[in-house]
């Protein structure tokens, strides 16, 4: 059995080990330690379940692909799910070694059947994850086995997800493949599949492939067998010396932020900094591309790091022993808990213990924590504990350190509006401000402050649904425009002229992922171009809140906060979001852990038809807006819904409007878990109503039949595929890729 000198994680070893089944331990389906080529021939026994009489050679895949299939068509963020640590065949779990050969191989071959005789090149990464290496390799082989070109960073080390996608746009590659599961918990994994413009795939592109998995399965099923071959490992197709010619594309990161948030006058401003930045690099593998890139735009000496050596385990963060049960937070800075007094704490911040790393360094130190695939930001910062009565006026959250310390923790909505009008502000100092139309993608759930915000500025606002592909949807949508009047459909439904020539001042979501666009168009090497990078980055949020930090000086981010909400007479200041998780995903049985997540889906959909059939009642006339205030009224009964404006369907869930605020309740498209949002003017009561709504159990009531039929509410989440389908597709950039000529 695998050991770890960390407790904690050793628990964890000794729990998989003990949950994993003889046979599956005596797995050897496919040995990748074997460097030479190898065929690995699929039976029609893998593809029904084990039995060890009838069937000894059962991997279940049938019902693995079901449930993969179905993830794929609501997806947010790649394929995830937990996985096996210690054996990575295991095929009971969503994430498995077979699942990505064949997955791999399915989008080979519908890249093969759509460019026929073309030089394809995609580019493959990873961060620290349990396992990435080991998928990293098979996706390379696979690849290479089928013609593939593969690049690949130097012996195969981590990057970030940002500079996969970066380098597939700029370099004109037909996509990516890159291993996370982002902020999730250590025991999952994902792949998440890149197109040609270095976006996350579309469902309607995540499909292309689905259905290539199921015709090696008819074909399985038909003759018997079906034989998948792997490269060796050191096939010339899988290429290690572009991107070392090119120090992993960084190079050219650097290159492109120059022209962004890399500028003179923000480099300036970090470089005149007196004291340090702290960057928490929870998992480490961020800081093998971070600290170059700081290194050439000579500004490295400013940061300190905590935790730059590369752990799967995340340096125990967020991670507890709970009753005996191993129990994983995630590494999601922002999440907020319950201890059994009632009282809010911050477990995953609680486990980074920053009272003894913090107790040395000055008041006023800021913290950026950013996740394993480098990604997202959560930004805090030191403050005197005499600034707590202005903190919670403001409604930022804060941890004690010590007698005199305090730790302000930002959500990512009020990070990102103190960004965005800093990167605002510096636009107009240096008079390129009125050079272009602004605009901004935002999520439904994230701040409706940054719509007050953006209507004060002048700056146009597109609405989409969760999930950064979403934006990079519409950036696309925009380009295709660019040359006239430029006009594009929020998922509200309505059309939002962004005028001329438009550029993206900002794009990102509450979960603490951003990007920010250029005044020049971006370029590819082949002469494609873009109004913003298609995949948020950690790294361009650490250089605009640095040069903001700097800025301030001695002022705190939360009084600058406070500043713009009253400069811009912004009346939604609070925010909140609220998880509702139905089961442990930290379980190592994984019957157990299949068990509780069917019966978690269920409430989960349960909860979210009961929004969601109202939503799609109104927008197609089985009841008026009278009708759900009743509804909601009755639900609800100490709760008001008198003033409640609209309800709409938002491509992934419900968004009630009243005139004081908004409340969004949306079903996870990665897990058995419901994420109430909410924003308005009064955090006490905005939580009061995410909280209510969020753990509703979704039961009908009389008054919801009433004016619900149960033919309507099975139809419901059709119907509202259909409508995101339609929102997705209107006005939408498909000019197909061509393959260029490569000069490597």
């Amino acid at each position: 059995m695998k050991t770890s000198a960390n407790k904690l994680e050793n628990e964890l070893f000794k729990s998989v080990y003990d949950k994993t089944p003889d046979y599956i331990k005596k797995l050897n389906l496919m040995d990748f330690s074997n460097k030479g080529e190898f065929t690995f021939t699929l039976k029609k026994e893998h593809l029904e379940p084990f039995d060890a009489e009838k069937n000894p050679e059962g991997l279940n895949l049938k019902e693995w692909f079901a449930n993969y299939a179905k993830e794929a068509k609501v997806s947010t963020a790649g394929i995830r799910g937990p996985q096996n640590i210690l054996y990575p065949q295991d095929t009971r779990f969503p994430i498995n070694l077979v699942g990505i050969v064949l997955a791999t191989l399915a989008k080979a071959l519908a890249a093969k059947e759509k460019y026929i005789d073309k030089k394809i090149v995609k580019v493959a990464g990873r961060e620290v994850r349990y396992n990435s290496e080991l998928f990293l390799d098979a996706i390379a082989r696979v690849q290479a086995a089928n013609g593939i070109k593969t690049l690949v960073p130097e012996m195969r080390k981590t990057i970030p997800i940002w500079l996969a996608s970066f380098l597939a746009f700029k370099m004109d590659l037909l996509g990516g493949e890159y291993i996370t599961s982002s902020h999730g918990i250590s025991v999952k994994n994902a792949t998440k599949d890149l197109n040609s413009q270095g976006s996350q795939y579309l469902p309607e592109e995540s499909m292309e492939f689905v259905n290539k998995i199921q015709q090696i399965f008819d074909e399985t099923e038909k003759n018997g067998t079906y034989e998948i071959k792997i490269s060796a490992e050191d096939n010339p197709l899988i290429d290690e010396k572009v991107l070392s010619n090119v120090d992993d594309g960084v190079d050219l990161y650097v290159e492109y932020l120059k022209s962004g948030v890399a500028q003179k006058s923000s480099l300036d401003l970090i470089k005149a900094l007196n004291g340090k930045i702290v960057i928490e690099n929870v998992g480490g593998s961020a800081y093998r591309t971070l600290n170059r890139v700081l290194k050439k735009l000579g500004i490295s000496d400013k940061f300190v790091w905590f935790n730059i050596e590369e752990d799967p385990f995340f340096h125990s963060i967020g991670k507890y022993n709970k009753n005996g049960a191993f129990y994983d937070y995630s590494v999601d800075a922002t999440v907020i808990a319950k201890r059994e007094n009632g009282k809010k704490f911050f477990p995953v911040i609680e486990t980074m213990h920053y009272d003894e790393k913090l107790k040395d360094m000055p008041i006023g130190t800021a913290v950026l924590i950013t996740d394993p695939d480098h990604d997202r930001l959560t930004i805090t910062q030191t403050e005197s504990i005499s600034r707590i009565p202005e903190l919670e006026k403001a409604g930022i959250d804060y941890i004690q350190l010590n007698h005199d310390t305090i730790l302000t923790v930002f959500t990512a909505n009020q990070a990102f509006l103190m960004l965005m009008d800093f990167w605002a502000k510096q636009l107009k100092t240096q008079d390129l401000w009125n050079k272009h139309p602004r605009f901004m993608i935002k999520t439904t759930a994230s701040a409706i402050s940054w719509d007050e915000w953006a209507k004060k500025q002048g700056v146009k606002v597109v609405n989409v649904p969760v999930g950064f592909k979403e934006i990079a949807n519409i950036m696309k949508k925009v380009e295709a425009q660019l040359g006239r009047e430029v006009i594009v459909d929020d998922v509200f439904g309505n059309p939002i002229n962004l005028g001329q020539d438009p550029r993206l001042l900002f794009g990102g979501e509450e979960s603490g992922g951003m990007i920010m666009g250029t005044e020049e168009l971006i370029k590819s090497q082949h002469g494609r171009y873009a109004v913003a990078m298609r995949e948020k980055s950690a790294t361009e949020a650490i250089i605009v809140a640095s040069a903001l930090i700097s800025k301030l000086d001695k002022t705190p981010l939360s009084q600058y906060l406070v500043q713009i909400f009253d400069e811009n007479e912004i009346i939604g200041r609070f925010d909140t979001r609220v998880d509702i998780a139905y089961y442990n995903e930290s379980e190592p049985d994984i019957n157990k852990l299949k068990t509780a997540k069917i019966e978690g889906e269920a409430k989960r959909t349960k909860n979210d038809l009961f929004y969601l059939s109202m939503a799609m009642g109104v927008k197609e006339e089985k009841m008026t807006l009278n009708n759900v205030k009743e509804v909601l009224n009755d639900a609800f009964k100490s709760l008001i819904f008198d003033n409640l404006v609209s309800i709409k369907f938002v491509g992934d869930g419900a968004y009630l409007e009243l005139t004081d605020k908004y409340i969004e309740i949306r079903p996870s498209g990665t897990d058995a878990k419901t994420k109430a949002y909410g924003g308005g003017s009064d955090k006490g009561i905005i939580e009061t109503y995410a909280e209510n709504l969020g753990n509703y159990s979704g039961d009908r009531t009389e008054l919801h039949k009433k004016f619900i039929d149960d033919k309507f509410y099975n139809e419901t989440k059709d119907k509202a595929m259909e409508y995101y389908l339609a929102f997705v597709e209107k006005d939408a950039n498909n000019a197909p890729f061509v393959i260029p000529e490569y000069n490597f």
